[in-house]
């Protein structure tokens, strides 16, 4: 066995070494400098043919910061894809309070993929899409400050996903030696360091290649938007967008090494009989203070850049600037520090001291105050203004109004007697995806119809765009605030059946409702499903954007760089069209001769 595997490792080496030989041979990495078109906006004359390959070694090798980002957002679709397949089956079996759809081992895992899918496959990569294209476009850069990191911080992905659902594909091929992890997405001691299931260490491998992955990015935006900005871009008029991306990059500067030191310690203790974790000579409560510690950060690595979106695209279609810029930047500096110190309220029900509790009581309450600053300023900037009800701003209202609910449902839970009644039910389960969903996935799709002319050229079908909100809207409300109902009436989470006692809780209440999150489940999906024919369609076939205002932007004085930027692109090209001399002008603005 032993010789078998040497062999085999030996064979994958030599299969590398001849992969980097052979790509090596088919371009000169070193001719990839950043250049004036890439991104997906398609043009038929420039400089970008000349020096990029064609086809599928283009986008194996691209270092383009445009390229980037639109991987990173092809790859945020799939996992997104596969996240709502696997809860739309557990929906389906939750329909019913009996087990009659899928085994409860395949529940478990489905259970266990949703969570750690939306989160680190599909949440921070989408995030990274849009701040890997619109960052440098926004500051006036040439690309990213180390483009080859950039590429190798993608690259990391695939494999990581490949690692995480690696137990689903496994199990029907080694008869059930190798299944999909079933520890839910906290991976809590110590049913994870027990599960005698090496699916789980292929799972805790592809998270910690996504943690690096992660940590590669923070570092390249920090120094980016650090060293990169154009001379006209400073401190007091760098883009809120731009100040999101910069704060979640210091969270995750901080906050993804100790995941990745937490996961091999996991790793050493399923394997190599160390004893972190586990109750004989370690500390199964040691986990979820070193996870908490990075997840509770990571809620607000997610959140503040689509919160950052909705400041930068809201004042555009409510014809007016955004109110209290400074406070809106200063609210997000404040949310960064002070999410470092909250991590122990997903803790209150494990008996640690009472002071503790009220010291972490105080800064979750805390925390929810530049939380409202933001909220205010949101609304404050809609008041009065000359709304303009376009796709993105549809998103970002229901940004708003889902933010209301998800954040004022967290303040419950922040308090200690409130919590230790709704902990580990339903509840806590309907508020974290009003945030995630209702929140997150928002501001992610207000942003993909703002700048779809962008990394599109071309412009998508408005009424399937509000057919997509309106589903989604609908959906995310009916799925969820029947989970805050089933929280109230005791529902645990994590459970694939249900037997209420009936003189207690009705058991035709807790089915209706369950029932009533499946419909709305499938109502996302019906709206998704929409979203995505209408994104690739309109990408392959919909109308050629030749105004490079095409949201009329400069009536209200916020043509932003990366709108000027798409300008003089668009007008080179019809230039080009024409038969006149090209001039290619790089993303930092300054026009050079050809």
């Amino acid at each position: 066995m032993a010789t078998g595997q040497l062999a085999l490792t030996v064979l994958m080496g030599v299969f590398l070494i001849a992969v980097a030989a052979w790509l090596s041979r088919v371009e000169d990495w070193r001719s990839y400098a950043p250049l004036s078109g890439g991104g997906g906006y398609r043009r038929d004359t420039g400089t970008a043919h000349e020096e990029k390959p064609a086809g599928l070694i283009r986008w194996l090798t691209t270092v383009d910061h445009k390229d980037i980002g639109i991987l990173y957002g092809l790859y945020g679709t799939i996992a997104f894809i596969w996240g709502g397949l696997a809860v739309l089956l557990m929906r389906v079996e939750l329909a019913s309070p009996a087990q009659d759809v899928i085994e409860l081992s395949m529940y478990n895992g489905l259970l266990t993929s949703h969570g750690i899918t939306m989160l680190f496959l599909f949440a921070t990569p989408i995030i990274a899409a849009f701040s890997n294209y619109f960052i440098p476009l926004l500051i006036g850069a040439d690309d990213m400050a180390f483009p080859r990191i950039n590429a190798i911080a993608f690259w990391l992905l695939p494999p990581a996903a490949l690692l995480i659902w690696a137990g689903f594909f496994l199990d029907p091929l080694t008869g059930g030696q190798i299944q999909a992890a079933q520890t839910s997405w906290t991976m809590y001691t110590p049913l994870s360091a027990e599960q005698a299931n090496p699916g789980v260490d292929l799972m805790l491998l592809g998270l910690h290649l996504s943690g690096v992955s992660a940590t590669m990015g923070a570092i390249n935006f920090i120094v980016t938007i650090f060293t990169e900005r154009n001379d006209k871009v400073n401190w007091a008029n760098l883009d809120i967008f731009s100040w999101t991306i910069l704060t979640q990059s210091g969270l995750i500067l901080f906050a993804f090494p100790l995941l990745g030191s937490a996961l091999i310690m996991l790793l050493l203790d399923r394997n190599f009989a160390t004893t972190f974790f586990t109750v004989g000579g370690g500390s199964p409560i040691l986990w979820q203070h070193l996870f908490w510690f990075f997840g509770h950060p990571e809620v607000y690595i997610l959140v503040l850049p689509p919160m950052g979106m909705v400041s930068y695209i809201l004042p555009k279609f409510a014809g007016r600037k955004l109110f209290g810029f400074k406070f809106v930047v200063y609210s997000t500096l404040a949310i960064g520090v002070l999410s470092f110190g909250v991590w122990a309220h997903h803790m209150f029900s494990t008996g640690i001291d009472p002071r503790l509790r009220a010291s972490f009581m105080a800064v979750s309450l805390a925390i929810a105050i530049p939380s409202a600053v933001k909220t205010f300023n949101w609304i404050t900037t809609l008041w009065n203004g000359k709304l303009r009800m376009t796709a993105p701003m549809l998103f970002c209202i229901g940004f708003i109004s889902n933010f209301i609910i998800g954040g004022v449902t967290g303040v419950f839970l922040a308090a200690v007697p409130v919590d230790l009644v709704l902990h580990d039910t339903y509840y806590v389960v309907g508020h974290f995806h009003y945030i995630v969903m209702g929140v997150i996935a928002f501001g992610v799709f207000a942003a993909v119809y703002y700048w779809f002319p962008i990394y599109t050229g071309r412009m998508y079908q408005r009424t399937l765009a509000k057919w997509h909100f309106w589903l989604v809207m609908v959906g995310t409300n009916l799925t969820f605030f029947g989970m805050l109902i089933l929280g109230y009436l005791g529902m645990p989470r994590r459970y694939a059946t249900y037997d209420f006692n009936a003189a207690i809780t009705p058991m035709q209440a807790i089915t209706a409702l369950h029932q009533l999150a499946t419909v709305g489940a499938f109502i996302i999906a019906i709206g998704m499903a929409i979203f995505v024919w209408n994104i690739v369609m309109s990408w392959i076939e919909g109308p050629v954007i030749e105004d490079g205002d095409p949201w009329s932007l400069k009536d209200t004085n916020q043509h932003g760089h990366e709108w000027h930027w798409h300008e003089n692109r668009v007008n080179r090209s019809i230039v080009a069209a024409d038969g006149g001399e090209e001039e290619v002008e790089t993303d930092g603005g300054e026009v050079a001769d050809e």
